[in-house]
């Protein structure tokens, strides 16, 4: 758990002193007119020592001392110049009571150093929030990353990459949510609290209602609830959700974490497989420029290219190309013979399907670089979906990789009803049997179906993936302003030297 921080004794005493001057060194607005990226454009054509006639106001935190400072706002850093014949007392103020990390705010006009550095020339400066903590190392930043993830307010200040990173996450979020509804998709949201879970094999988190004196569960996804709203005449539906997986937490895992799912009624997943190229490209384009993206995979550099369309495989295909091996006509028993001798297990009973998943895992995705759809799996990978009318053994189900990361996951949504309920009756045994992330029997999706669902396709992507791909980023840590992390008693915050 966190604990209280001491305060800087030298900060507080400056806050008493401002306070026996008469200022309240926590006013309660001001009225901003730019940022400092604005001002840094707008002005960039000065000459050196051209003063301009304008008057802006801005507001941030002192990254700086002296005559010459610099203050930072989320657009960026801009230059101030304090003079005390402009200022008269209120210079004195300023250059005995200001410190690192306080938000000020300055009205003045802006010129240009001899050194070719846009300024704001101060004329009235207000302290909005006196800061009693220590910045860290303001030149090292917050080097250990376990800080960096628990006190993100921290990074944020000191590392102006970062806020970058998050602008663009925004911008990629808009840009998902105008292409859909652009596309005549309706936005609607799906319960996190359920009294059933479903929809992917996944451990959940179990919580309790006392008012009902029963377990509920938090939302693994959204799937089952945007099926009954086809069910109900909607024909095009998606949600932008949280959702909780009880399950492992790493560079591409959080508990909680964010995705888009989309339904659309009487297509199937190829029209699924079209949507996701489309908003990566639309994405990857607002966000960068250009459909390519620079990334370190396993220690090399390679550039990704998101323009549609993407390269298709199936997944038996997948297995040939790149573990060299034909599994589309082999045996169980040499199918057996594999796992054991890569050391594999199954998920699940040993079946064709079973193992051949088993193979693909650990000997196929990790070399799946550029972006590429991975088509048709074994049946035995989900119960929702349907079957590939070509191979009984085979779904019509596609997943995206890239970097070795999945992407999306997307069907040809199983619709018959009668074959449903009979795949999650399956799936009851296996939860009964102490499997973890085995479907229990949700009778009113099954219900639901009987009264009819349309054929549609149903696509799924994680945001929080797609953002680490996007923006450069390694870990998912990177992309989540607030990830899930273990607490600890004790944390040592590098401080200002």
């Amino acid at each position: 758990m966190s604990k209280k921080l001491e305060i800087d004794e030298n900060k507080l005493q400056r806050l008493h002193e401002l306070q026996l001057l008469g200022i309240n060194p926590y006013p309660y607005t001001f009225n901003q007119t730019h940022h400092a990226a604005d001002l840094n454009q707008k002005y960039a054509s000065l000459k050196p020592e051209e003063h301009t006639k304008d008057k802006v106001s801005m507001l941030k935190r002192v990254m700086g001392k002296a005559a010459f400072f610099q203050i930072q706002d989320q657009s960026g850093k801009v230059q101030l110049y304090l003079a005390q014949d402009i200022l008269n007392d209120t210079y004195q103020t300023f250059a005995k009571k200001v410190d690192i990390g306080d938000i000020i705010g300055v009205e003045g006009r802006m010129f240009k150093t001899r050194m070719g550095e846009v300024t704001i020339e101060v004329h009235t400066a207000t302290i909005l929030c006196k800061s009693l903590l220590l910045l860290p190392e303001k030149f090292h930043g917050l080097k250990d990353i376990e800080i960096k993830y628990r006190h993100r307010y921290l990074d944020l200040i000191v590392n102006p990459d970062v806020k970058q990173v998050f602008m663009k996450r925004s911008q990629m979020i808009s840009t998902i949510r105008n292409f859909f509804t652009q596309k005549g998709f309706i936005e609607v949201e799906t319960p996190t609290l359920q009294t059933i879970y479903g929809g992917a094999n996944a451990k959940p988190f179990i919580t309790h209602i006392n008012a009902w004196d029963m377990n509920m569960y938090l939302s693994i996804s959204p799937e089952l609830y945007l099926k009954r709203l086809l069910v109900g005449g909607f024909e095009k539906v998606f949600t932008i959700c949280k959702n909780f997986r009880n399950e492992d937490a790493d560079t591409s895992h959080n508990p909680e974490f964010t995705m888009l799912e989309a339904y659309q009624s009487y297509v199937d997943y190829t029209t699924m497989m079209e949507l996701l190229e489309q908003v990566y490209e639309k994405s990857c384009i607002a966000m960068n420029g250009s459909t390519l993206v620079k990334k370190i995979y396993q220690g090399e550099e390679v550039t990704l290219d998101f323009k549609a369309p993407w390269k298709r495989m199936t997944f038996i295909d997948a297995i040939k190309h790149y573990a060299k091996i034909d599994v589309s006509h082999m045996s169980e028993e040499h199918l057996m013979k594999l796992l054991r001798d890569y050391h594999l297990e199954c998920k699940g009973t040993f079946s064709w399907g079973t193992a051949v998943q088993a193979l693909f895992e650990v000997l196929v995705e990790d070399k799946l670089i550029q972006p590429i759809h991975i088509i048709d799996h074994p049946k035995e990978t989900t119960p929702l979906c349907k079957a590939h009318p070509q191979d009984p053994r085979l779904i019509e189900r596609f997943e995206s990789f890239c970097l070795g990361m999945e992407l999306s996951n997307a069907y040809s949504e199983l619709n018959d009803p009668i074959i449903q309920r009979k795949l999650l009756e399956e799936q009851a045994k296996e939860l009964r049997a102490g499997s973890d992330e085995a479907h229990p029997m949700d009778e009113d999706f099954l219900n639901a179906m009987e009264y009819g669902l349309p054929p549609a396709g149903g696509l799924g992507f994680g945001i929080d993936r797609m953002a680490i791909i996007l923006t450069g980023v390694d870990s998912i840590r990177d992309v989540i302003l607030f990830p899930t992390m273990k607490p600890v008693e004790d944390e040592k915050i590098g401080k200002e030297k």
